[in-house]
């Protein structure tokens, strides 16, 4: 029996559309969804109420479906059109349920349709230079108390990066987070690490925060001297701190592929 690719995306979509819309499938109680002009965006996730304030659909999606921008294919207005959602949740819902009940509400509100799929993509290998790691393994005390112990902590406003005890697999996650396509790790490292690593923001697509301008500012009259930020991009900086390089491939990545989705959605 001969199946053809169209057949089965479109099989997968089905699967799709009912595993959100299943009988035991968490909902919200009730929800208001607004088309809104783009602006300041403002998010809160419980408890008992989710507010989605100024997000593309896209965010939404991204929230719904727990993906990353660069995995989700689809019309080019999921990115413009921007939306309101407040929605009650119900009695003893939890947290780990916010994913299942907005997927559930673009299928209602949006008439989402959309499957997952593995497609060939660009992504970032993490992989050694020549001359080695520039890194030392972490203690066994440091390892024990890991991340939960405040031991890990993120750079923000002119400069990014993180400092912490971390395996190979967790510094390619955390380099995906800033980047615009999947981290994966090709090191053939496999213990907890002592990383340190800091770089310039692309001023093309990082803009410093309110909280760092605003600790800039309480410094500067404190006459606290800040240090200085650094200048070399992310992928100078791998090279230089840590002994390791970025190297472009393609390599099979999960997406989510919206099918169909309502540009306007259905009325409260």
């Amino acid at each position: 029996m001969k199946i053809s690719l169209r057949s089965t995306v479109a099989l997968s979509a089905i699967c799709a559309i009912t595993a959100l819309t299943a009988a035991d499938q968490p909902k919200f109680e009730v929800a208001s969804v607004k088309r809104m002009d783009r602006g300041i965006i403002h998010n809160s996730m419980g408890p008992g109420t989710v507010t989605l304030k100024g997000d593309p659909l896209k965010i939404v999606l991204m929230e719904a479906f727990k993906v990353k921008t660069y995995q989700i294919v689809g019309p080019s207005w999921l990115d413009e059109d921007c939306f309101d959602i407040v929605a009650k949740m119900p009695e003893g819902a939890t947290s780990d349920q916010i994913p299942a009940m907005l997927q559930a509400l673009l299928v209602e509100r949006f008439k989402l349709a959309a499957h997952k799929e593995d497609r060939p993509s660009p992504v970032y290998a993490l992989v050694v230079e020549k001359s080695g790691p520039k890194f030392q393994e972490a203690s066994t005390n440091f390892r024990r108390m890991g991340p939960s112990s405040g031991l890990m902590f993120f750079r923000a406003g002119t400069a990014r990066g993180f400092k912490g005890s971390m395996t190979m697999a967790t510094l390619a996650r955390f380099l995906a987070n800033s980047l615009d396509r999947p981290v994966h790790d090709f090191t053939g490292l496999t213990g907890t690490y002592d990383i340190d690593l800091s770089w310039a923001p692309d001023p093309t697509i990082d803009r410093p925060s309110p909280f760092w301008e605003a600790t800039r500012a309480a410094s500067a009259d404190a006459g606290i001297d800040l240090p200085a930020a650094p200048t070399a991009t992310v992928f100078n900086a791998i090279r230089d701190s840590l002994g390791l390089r970025l190297e472009p491939r393609k390599e099979p990545v999960e997406m989510l592929v919206i099918d169909h989705v309502e540009r306007i959605p259905s009325e409260n």
